[in-house]
């Protein structure tokens, strides 16, 4: 059996790999997709939220250019600096990307019941905070 190291790189290549091809014709990414969504989920949106939220899915250049496409494309419009807010073209766009996310989910999740993958998830939402926690402590 390969190392949970081997299958978590994997994963996430796999997850990355798929998504960016499916989200490639609306000219996002896996991670501008990512970005739409903080955005979505809280209209007060700063670029500071979008960089600390998503900090563990990508470091601050690759989410800053993400931001800027986002912006660029007319997803997201800046209110106010330093603040982001779905257009209303943003929306109506967004919606149409969700339908293919839910297939996505559907097609990551083939024979996988909803409670191997909420063991999943809190296995390795277990071992990320062993970790994290370990790292904050000097070594012994």
């Amino acid at each position: 059996m390969k190392p949970i190291g081997h299958w978590l790189n994997r994963t996430d290549h796999a997850l990355t790999t798929y998504m960016d091809a499916m989200l490639a014709e609306f000219g996002l990414t896996r991670i501008a997709w990512q970005v739409l969504n903080v955005v979505k989920d809280d209209p007060a949106a700063t670029d500071t939220e979008v960089l600390t939220v998503l900090a563990a899915n990508a470091d601050a250049d690759c989410l800053t250019a993400a931001v800027e496409t986002v912006l660029t494309d007319g997803w997201v419009a800046r209110p106010e600096p330093g603040h982001l807010t779905l257009t209303e073209d943003g929306r109506a766009r967004l919606a149409r990307v969700a339908e293919r996310a839910h297939a996505f989910r559907e097609l990551s999740t083939a024979g996988i019941s909803r409670d191997e993958y909420r063991i999943a998830v809190s296995v390795l939402e277990r071992m990320t905070r062993n970790l994290e926690g370990a790292a904050e402590q000097p070594a012994r």
